[in-house]
């Protein structure tokens, strides 16, 4: 009975990065010599354990057939005579089919260090195509390990292009595709997961609303960095700068989907792209379960993300006080101001995520933080006291914020006016 160290604990140890998760393999041993140590079972479809005391998992070496469609279509057979090397070639990319032995011994039998010193992405062998789920999960890997400058091997690439082909990424289900984005997005370049699948061809399959704004035109003015499908990469990589949290950053993947379905003749311009997109990021989440909270924010993003950048013009406010008011009454601003501050980020990123741009400043971000808040000074209880109830109620609490609104645009424009006169 011998024990092992896998998987991305020794890629990430042999990067110099921290390493939080450590996998283990067990050679050698039966599922009853390790319940007799004190393991707990966890494995359903083959043998995998818990250590009794540090909860990590070890897992019985194995080799797996693929007798069916999908990631599940495999027979998985764990035996005391596998060896490490078998366990191993069963992986999916090399410096992902290493392990280290209790003596600190590298075994490496697929050249995953040496991969790992060129920055390549390389499968370990033939069965890789098995698995559709590996397509996402190498994009994925893409993302993590952006920082370092990692890139497909040529080979790779070829056969997760032949992978998106041969229609096995329709076995994918929506619960497990979704899993993938989520790490995708909590890595270092969340971008690089996407260009990844683009790259292979499987973003027309998974995500058709986005391989739908490549080449679609921008005012060149506006957007210099090009076509929509380049300006949502840019903005996704920018609201990665300004947040971790998930639904800012699926939102700024999705914001922008109405312009695919602007008329080329009509193109750079996308009048009504903002309520346009809204019914395809509803699709979008249905087919993957997005979380509601997640998609709440996308779609408040899709539709209001226009308005909210002509909330100021040339640093004046160029809206009625109705119209503000409605924005926040439609965002559910008054009820969660802090939703309404992570779609204010999101804007910041979309104006961020353009070339030339990317540090430009964002004055809308405090103007209408700060509007929110005078708009939100309403005392419930004085209303209350003047036999307001009901509708009644409601009606009143609206023209008090539309007045609050309103006092605070003419005081914003006063002391703009002044500071521009004095400047």
């Amino acid at each position: 009975m011998q024990t092992y160290l896998v998987g991305g604990a020794v890629r990430d140890r042999l990067l110099g990065v921290p390493v939080y998760d450590q996998d283990w393999v067990v050679v050698g041993a039966t599922p009853q010599q390790m319940l007799a140590q004190g393991f707990l079972p966890v494995g359903k479809d083959f043998p995998v354990f818990l250590h009794p005391t540090t909860k990590e998992e070890y897992a019985l070496a194995r080799t797996e057939r693929k007798q069916g469609v999908g990631y599940h279509g495999f027979s998985v057979w764990a035996d005391v005579n596998i060896t490490l090397e078998q366990d191993l070639l069963r992986r999916d990319l090399t410096i992902n089919a290493m392990a280290k032995a209790e003596d600190g011994t590298l075994i490496d039998p697929y050249g995953g260090q040496q991969d790992l010193q060129n920055r390549v992405l390389r499968h370990v062998s033939p069965a890789f195509n098995e698995d559709p789920l590996r397509v996402l999960r190498v994009a994925r890997f893409a993302a993590k390990l952006a920082p370092f400058g990692f890139h497909l091997a040529e080979e790779t690439q070829v056969l997760m292009q032949q992978m998106s082909a041969g229609g096995e990424l329709q076995a994918l289900t929506p619960e497990r595709v979704w899993q993938e984005v989520v790490k995708a997005m909590a890595c270092a370049q969340p971008r690089r997961f996407f260009e990844v699948l683009d790259a292979v061809g499987a973003l027309p399959v998974l995500f058709a609303e986005l391989h739908a704004l490549k080449g679609v035109a921008q005012p060149v003015k506006y957007h210099p960095e090009g076509d929509a499908w380049i300006h949502t990469l840019m903005v996704l990589e920018a609201a990665c700068e300004l947040s971790q949290h998930l639904a800012v950053r699926f939102a700024a993947l999705v914001h922008d989907l109405g312009k695919s379905l602007t008329p080329p003749e009509l193109w750079p311009k996308h009048h009504g792209h903002e309520a346009a997109g809204v019914p395809l990021v509803a699709a979008l989440c249905a087919r993957y379960r997005v979380p509601k909270k997640v998609e709440q924010l996308a779609r408040k993003v899709t539709e209001y993300h226009g308005l909210i950048h002509s909330g100021l013009r040339e640093g004046q406010p160029a809206l009625q006080a109705k119209t503000y008011h409605k924005v926040f009454h439609e965002c559910g601003a008054y009820r969660d101001p802090v939703e309404f501050s992570e779609l204010l980020i999101v804007c910041q990123a979309d104006a961020r995520g353009r070339l030339g741009f990317e540090r430009c400043d964002y004055p809308q971000l405090p103007f209408w933080s700060a509007l929110l808040q005078a708009a939100s000074a309403v005392d419930n209880q004085v209303i209350i006291a003047k036999g307001y109830q009901g509708v009644e109620f409601a009606e009143q609490v609206r023209l008090q914020r539309i007045a609050n609104i309103h006092a605070f645009l003419t005081q914003y424009r006063t002391v703009t006016n002044e500071a521009s006169g004095e400047a």
